[in-house]
């Protein structure tokens, strides 16, 4: 059998994770992926004409497993592969246009409400606090924005001293928190809603020779290595290639006519200095869970 695997960019590590974790659960299950990436990073013109194409495929995929790049502008293309009567499975954002078999994701929200309450804690609940978003429009951006503020409202001695948008990408963070930085003289932490653009500002820390407790979201290995050495206080794993993994295992398992679960959440777990040696190595060799073992340990 056949599965096209839609993921969102070619910038963020934790997709080039998502799309090992594909991999691997279709070498484990006896599936064939063909993976279907916007060269133009989380753009839904993009994805839909990679939809259309992996429609006009001879022989069509057997199933999509998809993460849609934007909540409402791709759902034409979505569309399309509901009519074609190809079974979808999402993961990481909802398919909202028609119906999935199954979405595998973790809760953005909690995510980074709990990344944020540690990163206050951490502050004793006094400082100012730099925050950077996604793209505007972003699912798990917005998710994550909103879980950040009502942290923020736990907390009267925080103070969110400004809002950026990163953009999901290293180097757009790094220079809109350079520019920040010129402009602000007062900073304690920055409170980051992916790892990639919490790797921007720290570049952008170092250049202004700025010290800042700095959190994100995602546990990609450069974050890990940089808490290893005390440059990043945390993160919270979003662990996409667990989820790509799950949702092509779903795959495969429904069209062999099996059961799967309409829905799988993935824990909120932090990662700091005093676990992150669990994380500390490269995704081929983190481990990652069947449907099976998911449902023993629950």
């Amino acid at each position: 059998m056949r599965l096209a695997v839609f993921t969102k960019n070619l910038t963020n590590p934790a997709y080039g994770a998502a799309r090992l974790g594909a991999e691997r659960a279709a070498a484990v299950f006896g599936a064939e992926v063909l993976h279907f990436v916007p060269q133009k990073g989380d753009d839904p013109e993009a994805q839909s004409a990679l939809i259309d194409e992996a429609l006009a495929l001879t022989p069509r995929p057997d199933a999509f497993v998809l993460s849609p790049v934007h909540a409402s502008k791709v759902d034409p293309a979505i569309r399309r592969i509901a009519a074609a009567g190809i079974p979808m499975i999402g993961f990481v954002n909802p398919i909202q246009a028609a119906p999935s078999v199954a979405y595998v994701s973790s809760d953005d929200y909690q995510l980074a409400l709990a990344i944020a309450q540690y990163l206050f804690r951490h502050l004793h609940g006094r400082g100012q606090v730099l925050v950077v978003t996604g793209p505007d429009e972003s699912f798990t951006s917005l998710e994550r924005l909103r879980g950040f503020r009502e942290a923020a409202l736990q907390y009267p001695g925080i103070t969110i001293a400004g809002v950026i948008a990163g953009d999901y990408v290293r180097e757009t963070a790094r220079d809109r928190a350079v520019q920040w930085l010129c402009d602000h003289a007062e900073l304690d932490a920055c409170l980051v809603a992916n790892d990639i653009m919490a790797m921007g500002v720290l570049d952008a820390l170092d250049a202004a020779g700025r010290r800042a407790a700095v959190v994100g979201v995602n546990a990609i290995p450069q974050a890990v290595e940089a808490i290893g050495q005390g440059r990043m206080l945390a993160t919270a794993d979003f662990n996409a290639m667990q989820m790509a993994y799950l949702a092509t295992e779903c795959a495969v398992r429904h069209l062999r006519g099996e059961t799967v679960p309409a829905s799988i959440e993935l824990p909120v777990q932090i990662v700091d200095r005093s676990n992150c040696q669990q994380w500390d190595r490269p995704y081929a060799q983190r481990p990652v869970i069947t449907l099976e073992e998911l449902r023993r340990q629950t």
